[in-house]
């Protein structure tokens, strides 16, 4: 399979990106800050230069074709609310309008949990991030394409277990970056996950067998 990634550089996307060529996939690991080609090359991929600001649909477009799939995991990461509109949002939208343009019909989301931070001392700030990501969501599951969205709970980056709680509808809680990387991973080989949105925490179901029982 050629994975074409966005957001390869981060937490959950080098994380997949050396899952997946481990198994003797080819990942496109694309970044826009020229450090970040480096840790892109260093989880295995293949990195190339992309702006989901700048970029235009047809650019990224010209990027995807030749992939079977599309994960996208990028994220402004608290660099501001009009970069979380830009990134998150609308960024979204010309990765899966460039997926559809250029035939890459499989598109994996990394989404967030709804119940995020609830309780806690959340601001303008990251509520404006959930209605970003819940629009995002909203859009992806209302195009043609083979999408799937998967929604974690709080990311912890220490060592995962390899074992999840997964499903449309689960309780809060925490999940390993390791563990949501091993679930997309699983998920983009087997096509029978499809236009689903999963929510994932830490649990007692081996990755495999979560996957599996999803898709059955």
């Amino acid at each position: 399979m050629k994975v074409f990634q966005i957001g390869a550089a981060g937490g959950v996307g080098r994380r997949l990106a050396q899952l997946l060529t481990a198994r003797g996939d080819l990942v496109t690991g694309m970044h826009r800050r020229p450090e970040q080609g480096e840790t892109v090359r260093e989880a295995g991929g293949t990195p190339v230069t992309g702006d989901l600001i700048n970029d235009s649909v047809d650019d990224l477009a010209q990027k995807m074709r030749g992939h079977d799939a599309v994960v996208f995991s990028a994220g402004a990461h608290g660099t501001g609310m009009d970069n979380t509109t830009l990134i998150d949002g609308k960024g979204l939208r010309k990765a899966a309008d460039a997926a559809a343009l250029a035939g890459v019909a499989r598109f994996v989301l990394v989404s967030v949990f709804p119940d995020a931070l609830r309780g806690g001392e959340a601001g303008e700030g990251f509520e404006h991030y959930i209605k970003v990501k819940k629009s995002a969501d909203v859009y992806l599951a209302g195009t043609e394409l083979d999408w799937l969205i998967v929604r974690p709970g709080t990311l912890l980056d220490t060592p995962g277990s390899g074992r999840v709680t997964a499903g449309p509808a689960v309780e809060y809680g925490d999940v390993h970056r390791d563990d949501v990387a091993a679930f997309i991973d699983a998920a983009l080989h087997e096509p029978g996950l499809s236009r689903v949105i999963v929510e994932l925490t830490s649990g007692d179901t081996p990755v495999a067998d979560a996957v599996a029982r999803l898709a059955a």
